[in-house]
C-alpha cells in the first residue's frame, strides 16, 4: 500500500484515481454476444454458457428437484443465518414504505403520488470465485415488500451445470420466482431482451465483472432499466489514535478480498497510526485464503495523512467512497458533514461486513464516484411514482388563468385553448 504524507489539494484527485484497466476491446466483445443473444434466443445463451462457462445444459432452468437437493446440501447454521438476516433486512426496507399524502396546492386544485412496483424484476447474482448469496437477500426482498409481480435470477452453474446451494437455497427463502442458469454477458441479454425460457424484465439489478457491467449500460440505453452505473468494490477508512489498528487493517482487507481491481483508503491525521495499520495488515494478509486477489488490490490502494480533520472531510466528499467507515473518538461531527458516499459505518464496532450481510441497510451501492449523484438500492428502487390531479369546476377558475398566460406567452395556444373551453363552459 501506497502511504501519501501531507498532499496538496491540487493532487487530491490524481491521488484518488480508481484502477484502470485496458477495456478497449471489451464493449464490441460485449455487442457481439448481446446481438447473438437478442437474435438467437435460448440457442444462443446455451451456447454461451457452453464457450464462457465451460458447461453444456440441456436446459437453462432450474428446476424444483435442484432446489430441493440446495436445501438439503445447506448447513441448518447457514439457513438461520440465512434468515435472522433476512429478517433485519425485511425490517428496514419495510420502513421506506411510500404514504400517499393527497395535497391542495390551490382550491379546487389536488395533486397526489401513488407507489407502483415494478412489474418485472431481474436479479443477476455472480457464482464464480465467490458465490454472492447475500445480494439475493439485498435484491429479492425489497422487491417482494415493493409487490414486484415477478422477480427472476440468473446465476452461472459450475461445470456440473449446478448453481451453488446457499444462492438457490436463499432465492427461494427470499421469494424468487424463477431462477435460470446463466452467467455473464449472455444473462445480462436474456434479462434484456428475452428468450424463449428467460422472460424479458423491466429492470435489471445485480453486480458483475466488467463485462457484466457493461453489457448492463449497453443494454440500458434502449432496451431495459438498470440499478446504477458500477465499478469494482471499494473502502474508506477515517481513523484516528483512539482506533484499533486489527480493526482498521480487517476493514481494509475485507473490502480488498474483493477482486484485484478493488480499492482501499485509510484518511487519517496520525503519522503513528499508519505505521501500525501497515504492520497489522501484512500480519492478517498472510492468514487470508484470497491472498493473492487481496495483494493486487492493495496495489491499487493508498494510505494518506492528512493536516486536519477538515482535509478528512473535503477528502471524503471528493472520493465519494462506497463504503465509508469512520472509526474515530468523535464519529458523528465527520459524519454529519459528509455528503457523498454510498454507505456509512459508524464507530468502532460497525465493520463495513455487516452492512454486507445482515445489519438490514442495502450492500448494492454506488461505486467509482457515483455516490455523488447515486442512492445505493432501497424500496425506491422498485417501485415507479405515478402522479395524479384533480381540478373541481373551482379549481379551474382559480388557476385557469395563470395557465392560460403561460401557454400563451409560450405560444402554445392550444395549450391555452384546453382551458378557455373549460371556462367558458
Amino acid at each position: 500500500m501506497q502511504i501519501i504524507k501531507y498532499p496538496e489539494r491540487s493532487e487530491w484527485t490524481k491521488i484518488l484515481a480508481r484502477p484502470v484497466f485496458d477495456t478497449s476491446s471489451l464493449n464490441n466483445t460485449v455487442s457481439a454476444v448481446l446481438n447473438d443473444i437478442k437474435s438467437g434466443g435460448d440457442k444462443a445463451v446455451l451456447e454461451y454458457e457452453e464457450k464462457f462457462d465451460k458447461v453444456r445444459l440441456s436446459s437453462l432452468t432450474v428446476n424444483p428437484k435442484e432446489i430441493d437437493e440446495a436445501d438439503a446440501l445447506v448447513s441448518e447454521e447457514l439457513k438461520a443465518a440465512i434468515r435472522q438476516a433476512k429478517k433485519n433486512i425485511e425490517t428496514f426496507h419495510r420502513s421506506q414504505i411510500f404514504e400517499t399524502k393527497k395535497i391542495e396546492t390551490t382550491p379546487g386544485v389536488t395533486c397526489w403520488q401513488k407507489a407502483v412496483a415494478i412489474e418485472k424484476i431481474g436479479l443477476y447474482i455472480p457464482g464464480g470465485t465467490a458465490p454472492l448469496f447475500s445480494t439475493v437477500l439485498m435484491l429479492a426482498i425489497p422487491a417482494k415488500i415493493a409487490g414486484c409481480n415477478e422477480i427472476i435470477l440468473c446465476s452461472p452453474p459450475n461445470r456440473e451445470g449446478k448453481i451453488h446451494p446457499a444462492i438457490l437455497y436463499t432465492a427461494k427463502e427470499a421469494g424468487v420466482n424463477k431462477i435460470f442458469k446463466a452467467g455473464g454477458i449472455q444473462a445480462i441479454g436474456a434479462m434484456a431482451y428475452g428468450t424463449e425460457s428467460i422472460p424479458k424484465v423491466y429492470k435489471i439489478f445485480g453486480p458483475g465483472n466488467q463485462y457484466v457491467m457493461a453489457a448492463k449500460q449497453l443494454v440500458s440505453l434502449k432496451d431495459v432499466a438498470i440499478d446504477m452505473p458500477a465499478g469494482p468494490s471499494e473502502v474508506q477508512v477515517i481513523a484516528d489514535d483512539t482506533a484499533n489498528p486489527a480493526f482498521v487493517a480487517a476493514d481494509l482487507l475485507s473490502q480488498a478480498e474483493h477482486g484485484a481491481d478493488s480499492q482501499v483508503i485509510l484518511t487519517t491525521t496520525s503519522e503513528a497510526f499508519i505505521s501500525k495499520v501497515s504492520l497489522e495488515t501484512g500480519l492478517q494478509l498472510a492468514k487470508l485464503p484470497r491472498r493473492d486477489t487481496a495483494e493486487k488490490a492493495l496495489q491499487n490502494s493508498k494510505l494518506i495523512l492528512l493536516k486536519d480533520k477538515q482535509e478528512v472531510i473535503d477528502i471524503t466528499n471528493l472520493y465519494a467512497p462506497e463504503h465509508l467507515i469512520i472509526e474515530t473518538s468523535h464519529y458523528m461531527d465527520i459524519a454529519d458533514k459528509t455528503i457523498n458516499a454510498g454507505s456509512v459505518f459508524l464507530g468502532h464496532y460497525t465493520p463495513e461486513s455487516a452492512g454486507d450481510y445482515a445489519s438490514g441497510t442495502n450492500h448494492t451501492l454506488p461505486t467509482n464516484g457515483y455516490a455523488t449523484a447515486y442512492s445505493g438500492v432501497n424500496l425506491d428502487s422498485f417501485i415507479k411514482k405515478i402522479t395524479f390531479q384533480e381540478i373541481t369546476g373551482e379549481g379551474i377558475q382559480n388557476l385557469g388563468p395563470t395557465i392560460e398566460i403561460m401557454a400563451e406567452n409560450e405560444e402554445l395556444f392550444a395549450h391555452k385553448n384546453a382551458v378557455t373551453l373549460r371556462l367558458k363552459k
